[in-house]
């Protein structure tokens, strides 16, 4: 019995068979099947950091938005991963991405680039849109993830700058009412402490 088209697009992104992938996508091959988890071959691409099939399958039509069962999508996982080739890829596609659609911690792509100190990431993100305050299910910021969950470091220092001068809000609290400042303080992150401070953080 042959295989069904989408299925086989699906195969060849696991496989890294790019040549394979091109050949399907130019007998017109669908984009759109899933996987057991629900995973498009797009997704799929972008967790494996498979650039020239990420590429394939957007000039293809693939969905940058569409979620798997964990709440995945092509974007969103990008943002997470920092690959700032992919993320350009996924954003300059059309449709493009859906900024509205968040992770299953209620994040945006933004998010996790912050916390995990992608500094490129971070301002391609803020580049394209995203928005800046957006407050994941935790109560957490971008900007409040940059300080809590991270180290203080040259890296989370320039996420901190870049988010502050694209207008992010230097005091809003997380759920408990500690804000950004309180927080920076406490670990003793004096140059975070300081690029709040100069922002209006109190």
């Amino acid at each position: 019995m042959p295989i069904d088209p989408g299925k086989a697009v699906l195969k060849a992104v696991e496989r890294g068979d790019r040549t394979g992938l091109r050949k399907l996508l130019k007998q017109g091959a669908a984009v759109t099947a899933r996987n057991a988890a629900r995973a498009t071959a797009l997704l799929l691409a972008v967790r494996k950091r498979d650039l020239a099939a990420v590429k394939l399958l957007v000039q293809a039509g693939a969905d940058v938005n569409a979620q798997d069962n964990i709440k995945d999508s092509p974007f969103l996982l990008a943002g997470a991963l920092g690959d700032v080739e992919i993320l350009k890829l996924l954003i300059a596609a059309r449709p493009g991405p859906d900024f509205a659609r968040v992770n299953r911690y209620g994040g945006s792509a933004l998010i996790p680039a912050c916390e995990r100190g992608h500094v490129d990431a971070v301002k391609l993100l803020i580049k394209a849109g995203v928005p800046v305050d957006h407050v994941n299910r935790l109560g957490w910021t971008g900007l409040l993830e940059a300080i809590i969950l991270a180290d203080g470091g040259k890296r989370h220092q320039q996420i901190v700058q870049a988010l502050l001068k694209a207008g992010a809000d230097p005091n809003l609290a997380d759920k408990d009412k500690v804000r950004p400042l309180q927080h920076a303080r406490q670990r003793g992150y004096a140059k975070i402490t300081a690029l709040l401070e100069a922002a209006g953080a109190r």
